[in-house]
């Protein structure tokens, strides 16, 4: 009887060790080819911003924030990675209810001190800021539909947490009141020098139970951002929130309102999240940030242009 041949089989490639670190090698060579914004999506902040209200973008490493009513009158400058380079302290300045940040082209930065939640406020304000020498001067303005302070719930619709710099002037927009308002938001538009303005009402549209916490412009003018949300108790207990970006564009001239709309919504999961942050890397895609809460970090996600 003939015996069956028996193979054996050799293996000559690398051991369990040699194969480890030729997998973390390719990981590493491939990391190495990806731009640097793709490795981190979601990025902590630090601690000194738990009310992040409000973002400038000067340069890819250079974002520029600031908290909510409550805080000191503090501007923060972070790298992209959330890492904090430096705290300006702005002692001639006050923050009564800051709320968002613009920037223009020679780099100066807009601190909207218009918050409004009562309605009531007869002091709003946007102090300009030079990176370079400091507090520079401010703005001052009203708005020309506001005769009472505060008007009846139904018509308070004078809060303002987002605005931009485009073409020499800034552009605010309303935050309307939850449940009791119509979910209009009205687009102001006042000079970007010193002095007192009456703002000019320029157009409203809707946005279906979404109000406004923040606005931005694309680099190349052609897309504006509204950052929305809506909050609300299920349950008797259960909080609830929704985030959602407006994409306007093919508008003219400045009249944001008669463009085309898009919107994103942003998944949070369960937990409830205050997105109040918005603004455009100089690559066309959108920073946003949220307000610590009691079960949701402060920290900035990236939304890219591209999957919208």
């Amino acid at each position: 009887m003939i015996s069956p041949m028996k193979h054996t089989c050799h293996w000559n490639g690398p051991n369990s060790h040699q194969l480890g670190r030729l997998v973390l090698g390719i990981i590493f060579c491939l990391s190495a080819f990806l731009p640097a914004n793709a490795q981190k999506k979601h990025v902590r902040l630090p601690e000194c911003l738990p009310e992040v209200s409000g973002l400038a973008i000067v340069s890819p490493d250079s974002l520029w924030w600031h908290n909510d009513s409550g805080a000191g009158p503090v501007l923060y400058c972070t790298d992209r990675q959330g890492n904090l380079l430096k705290e300006m302290p702005l002692t001639t300045a006050r923050n009564e209810d800051w709320e968002d940040l613009a920037r223009d082209a020679q780099g100066r930065i807009y601190i909207g001190d218009c918050g409004n939640n009562r309605n009531q406020r007869k002091n709003l304000r946007i102090y300009i800021f030079d990176p370079l020498i400091g507090l520079a001067d401010s703005i001052l303005f009203h708005y020309p539909d506001q005769d009472a302070f505060p008007p009846p719930p139904s018509a308070c619709n004078f809060d303002m947490e987002g605005f931009f710099f485009f073409q020499d002037s800034l552009h605010l927009f309303s935050k309307n009141r939850l449940g009791a308002g119509n979910y209009y938001t009205k687009h102001y538009v006042i000079p970007s020098k010193p002095g007192i303005y009456t703002a000019q009402l320029r157009d409203s549209m809707l946005l279906p139970k979404r109000v406004v916490t923040g606005a931005a412009v694309s680099p190349d003018g052609k897309t504006v951002a509204l950052l929305s949300y809506f909050f609300k108790i299920s349950l008797g207990f259960i909080p609830k929130s929704r985030t959602t970006v407006f994409m306007l564009s093919g508008f003219p001239g400045t009249d944001f309102t008669k463009g085309q709309v898009r919107k994103k919504r942003i998944p949070h999961g369960f937990r409830p999240s205050q997105f109040e942050a918005i603004d455009f890397t100089p690559d066309g895609n959108l920073i946003i940030a949220s307000e610590k809460t009691p079960v949701y970090p402060n920290k900035f996600k990236v939304v890219r242009m591209e999957r919208m």
